[in-house]
């Protein structure tokens, strides 16, 4: 579970909750026309935009945001370095039914048992990566779309009660409680695109960024042990992809385990 979404969205939420209970009549931020439009309205615009599958695709993409998780860098790249060694003195054959972290390095190492030449490996591979990169993608376009909708339709709410509140001038009274049901759509539409759907489109971005990272590591590797490349050069080859304090830690992860 990532820990960040959860927080964020959830302490995000339960601050308004908090400032419109703490305040006067806390109902009247309730209205069930102003919730159909935006809500409703933004959903069925956004769905004109894509096609059904996207559409439906984004919410299940949406999971990434609270529960994805990739291996540690440090740990693929050990992972990798072991397969290495293992082609090395067995052959590719010796990885036939090895366990890995990843179903796309599992890919990778059947094409390797199999003997593809390593620029059919990088071809399919990078093939595979784009694939993923257009499925996050599209999620993180759809609740783009409905980011930019929401207020949108908040606004059109809200034009709607005030068309709605000039009609019935005659009674002063009723001018107050249609001026909030107006403006609750705006808040409806503001809270929906900075509160909820923003957040999930840049999180799904950067889970693809995540991944693609991760999977360019995984080819890379298998590539050169195609290409039969000493594992310990295969080693420092894949460091680049590590942060300046991962390889700062490394050194310390060798000597701990020599």
């Amino acid at each position: 579970m990532d820990l960040a979404t959860l927080i964020g969205l959830l302490g995000a939420i339960l601050l308004i909750v908090t400032a419109v209970v703490l305040g006067a009549a806390p109902g009247v931020f309730l209205n069930g026309a102003s919730l159909l439009i935006v809500l409703g309205g933004t959903l069925l615009v956004v769905l004109a935009k894509f096609s059904i599958p996207q559409f439906l695709g984004a919410f299940k993409a949406a999971a990434r945001a609270f529960k994805f998780k990739l291996p540690e860098t440090q740990t693929s790249i050990e992972e990798l370095v072991e397969v290495a060694n293992i082609a090395r003195k067995e052959g590719p054959l010796g990885l036939e039914g090895r366990e890995v972290s990843s179903p796309f390095l599992g890919s990778g190492i059947q094409m390797l048992v199999d003997g593809q030449t390593d620029d059919t490996i990088k071809q399919l591979l990078d093939k595979e990566r784009l694939m993923t990169l257009d499925y996050n993608r599209s999620g993180s376009k759809v609740f783009m779309a409905m980011a930019d909708v929401a207020p949108a339709m908040g606004m059109i709410g809200t034009l709607i009660g005030l068309v709605q509140m000039l009609s019935n001038m005659e009674d002063p009274k009723s001018i107050g409680p249609a001026m909030a049901v107006a403006l609750l759509t705006t808040l409806y539409g503001a809270m929906i695109a900075t509160m909820i759907a923003t957040p999930i489109a840049d999180k799904l971005s950067l889970r693809m960024t995540e991944e693609a990272r991760m999977q360019m590591l995984y080819t890379d590797a298998l590539v050169a042990i195609q290409q039969g490349i000493n594992p310990r050069v295969i080693e420092q080859m894949l460091s680049s992809y590590l942060t300046p304090k991962e390889r700062g830690k490394a050194p310390e992860a060798e000597a701990a385990s020599g």
